[in-house]
């Protein structure tokens, strides 16, 4: 049903320097620093390199079909409104953004829990936890982590932009610490000494090149963060484009080099069973208290991501609700901060809620259930807003190959996961399916009232 009319609204506050920096600092948050022992474990060594080329291409090419999508339509919701605006005259018009929402309710809160439980595991680093006190801590951290960032994010949007610039130079200066010593002691010997056996084509092959591109395309998401929050930035229609491509080309460098730096000190044995590889890695070069501080800026890093996360993800559920498609309570804007606060907390309580969960399932589920109805339904959204004359602003170079080329990689990225996990991600989108025409029974029935 339609929402009532709030009586404030979201101010512009966003410039290309914020943008940049909410969707950086979302992108390399702690990912990389968790999941590069399992991408060379994915593929039994340097090898595994290619996921992070593949993962590099999607991203790139995804990245454009954004960038187009939110040059014509720079509104607060992202792929809702895409969705939403693309499919308007279909049957699908109404289905897709409800579905969009539904799975959002699960796989956003996965995404900024991810966060919280790579910023717990390092913070155990810090304070020397053994095993067991990691095993019992870690998740009450993780969960901490995340009530935290709703409370700084209990404020006005203009607040918000200066403390998301104040935590990128925490990223960038984490960043730096770990990349000027790697290259430095870059050692291609070592970064790509491949087993004999490295590139003999397999079935086994494959879906390890699978499970490395998810975990780098994990690492690699954020680039779109900004998408969520049109509504509060300038010119979003210049605005929004350029911070997508500035943010995928910068992270593709930084993270290619981050990983044959690191590859170079860490033994490969070692690397692929590390838990804390950044911490190991500086270990090594110069000792335990250079290591310790290093992961305090790494915490520093996780929790800027968490915080990018939770601020453009709570934009989306108020989107959905102020336009009709969603629950009415979620389109409120606090009284004094003109800030989604409802959808903000119950996004926060969510994500608090998931940081009790496993790491790996926590990233397999998000990513799995998140491809059909976002990634895969708006590479197919270009398309059809260009049909329909609505394109304008950015339009992505070479059309329609970079969208081709998005599209197979995400299939190839949902085909070659875990069965369980696909199992799971088509549940889920079953059960929206079957709660949207219940939904849309009960709103006619609801219209079709006396008054």
């Amino acid at each position: 049903m339609p929402s009532a009319p709030q009586s404030g609204k979201l101010h512009r506050g966003f410039g290309l320097l914020q943008a940049t920096a909410m969707n950086m600092s979302n992108m390399v948050g702690v990912g990389p620093f968790l999941t590069i022992p399992l991408i060379l474990s994915a593929m039994g060594g340097p090898q595994a390199m290619l996921g992070w080329i593949a993962g590099t291409l999607i991203a790139l090419c995804d990245g454009m079909v954004w960038a187009e999508l939110a040059s014509t339509v720079p509104a607060s919701g992202g792929s809702f409104e895409y969705l939403k605006t693309a499919y308007g005259n279909t049957r699908l018009g109404r289905l897709l953004p409800f579905l969009f929402i539904w799975q959002f309710i699960l796989s956003g809160p996965l995404e900024a829990a991810s966060g919280n439980i790579g910023f717990a595991q390092y913070a155990a680093y810090v304070f020397g936890m053994s095993a067991e006190q990691a095993k019992l801590l870690v998740p009450w951290m993780a969960a901490g982590l995340g009530l935290v960032a709703v409370l700084l994010l209990y404020r006005k949007i203009e607040s918000v932009g200066k403390l998301m610039v104040v935590l990128w130079s925490g990223v960038v200066l984490t960043l730096a610490a770990i990349l000027v010593p790697g290259v430095a002691r870059l050692n291609p010997s070592a970064a790509f000494n491949f087993p004999t056996d490295a590139f003999s084509f397999s079935l086994g092959f494959v879906f390890g090149l699978g499970k490395a591109t998810r975990l780098a395309m994990y690492d690699f998401l954020g680039y779109y963060s900004v998408c969520y929050i049109g509504d509060e930035v300038k010119t979003p229609a210049r605005t929004i484009p350029r911070s997508i491509l500035i943010s995928v080309v910068a992270v593709a460098v930084i993270y290619l080099t981050m990983n044959l730096s690191i590859i170079s000190v860490v033994p490969m044995e070692k690397a692929m069973a590390s838990s804390h590889i950044a911490s190991d890695f500086m270990e090594i070069l110069y000792g335990h208290k250079a290591a310790v501080l290093l992961t305090v800026l790494i915490c520093w890093t996780a929790f800027a991501s968490v915080f990018a996360l939770l601020l453009g993800y709570s934009r989306i559920p108020f989107a959905a609700a102020r336009d009709g498609y969603f629950f009415s309570a979620f389109a409120r804007l606090h009284p004094r901060g003109d800030f989604p606060h409802v959808s903000l907390l119950v996004i926060g309580a969510v994500t608090v809620g998931a940081s009790f969960f496993p790491l790996d399932a926590v990233i397999d589920m998000m990513m799995i259930t998140r491809i059909l109805v976002q990634f895969i339904a708006q590479i197919a959204a270009v398309t059809l807003l260009r049909r329909q004359g609505k394109a304008a602003g950015f339009r992505m170079a070479l059309y329609p190959l970079p969208s081709m080329v998005a599209l197979v990689g995400w299939l190839f990225i949902f085909s070659t996961a875990d069965l369980k996990y696909i199992l799971g991600g088509l549940a889920t989108m079953a059960a929206g399916a079957i709660a949207y025409f219940l939904w849309t029974m009960t709103a006619n029935w609801a219209r079709g009232k006396p008054a």
